[in-house]
């Protein structure tokens, strides 16, 4: 049953990560935290470092559907060079110190920052105009100097800390550039990649100096089993969630992305 669930969900990792940008963790970081606590005792290693396992692995798997994404929306032509670059260089630095600083922090204030923020963005997504509803005729802006640097170092060290791909802030900024919700959605994916990378490598460079042992199917906090499942299903998603690729209307988009947002935040709040 574990197994089958990491596939199925797995699955709903690559549709999100094609249609709303979601590289995985927003899915895969709640499911896989509640099922390592659930089939390991409280003082097994691997429960107690549950939430960083979760994170890791989240970050692993957001390579594959970050990239598989990316090339989705590349041939549908969404994706817009000059929101992409410097953008994603300064988002990469931010992953490198986000991922060393979630090693020296307990798994459970990793889960609290995880819902606070989650919070914050739903509530600003809904208040805050721009978001929900978009004026035809609105022509898209260029990004600031200020949002790109320190804007993109912020979105990768949250985004790494947290073990999701950084598209709950890039998607509402790009929306506010002026962007659709099917072009700020896509261009999500490209800019998950180096915070994906970043973590992923951090997470395993790191894991060492915590002392940990988890097991053979470990590589640092890294669950390659769990990986190998999750991936397996969300090559299945993709493919799935292709041919919907600009069909959605840019409010229903902007409604089920803040509703996706609300179900995961249900999700991990629940202990």
């Amino acid at each position: 049953m574990f197994y089958l669930l990491l596939t199925l969900f797995g699955c709903l990792t690559g549709i999100s990560a094609v249609l709303f940008g979601f590289g995985g963790g927003f899915v895969i970081v709640p499911l896989l935290y509640r099922m390592l606590t659930a089939t390991h005792a409280a003082a097994d290693p691997i429960a107690q470092s549950a939430m960083h396992i979760a994170v890791a692995t989240s970050t692993c798997v957001m390579i594959v559907n970050a990239l598989i994404a990316t090339r989705k929306h590349q041939r549908a032509g969404n994706l817009i060079r000059d929101y992409l670059w410097p953008l994603g260089g300064f988002i990469g630095l931010g992953a490198v110190v986000g991922a060393i600083a979630a090693m020296w922090v307990s798994g459970q204030v990793i889960r609290y920052v995880f819902i606070a923020y989650l919070g914050v963005t739903i509530v600003d997504c809904l208040l805050r105009r721009g978001f929900l509803t978009q004026s035809q005729t609105t022509i898209p802006r260029r990004l600031t100097t200020t949002e790109t640097s320190a804007g993109g170092v912020g979105i990768g060290a949250i985004a790494t800390f947290l073990g999701v791909g950084g598209s709950v802030m890039t998607v509402p900024l790009l929306r506010r550039c002026g962007l659709s919700m099917s072009q700020a959605t896509s261009m999500a994916n490209p800019l998950s990649v180096p915070v994906a990378l970043a973590g992923t490598f951090t997470y395993m460079a790191l894991a060492g100096f915590t002392g940990a042992e988890l097991g053979v199917w470990y590589v640092g906090y890294i669950d390659v089993l769990a990986f190998a499942l999750l991936t397996v299903g969300s090559l299945l998603g993709i493919r799935l969630a292709a041919p919907w690729i600009g069909r959605i209307s840019d409010r229903v988009h902007a409604w089920v992305y803040i509703g996706l947002l609300v179900i995961v935040l249900l999700s991990i709040s629940l202990k």
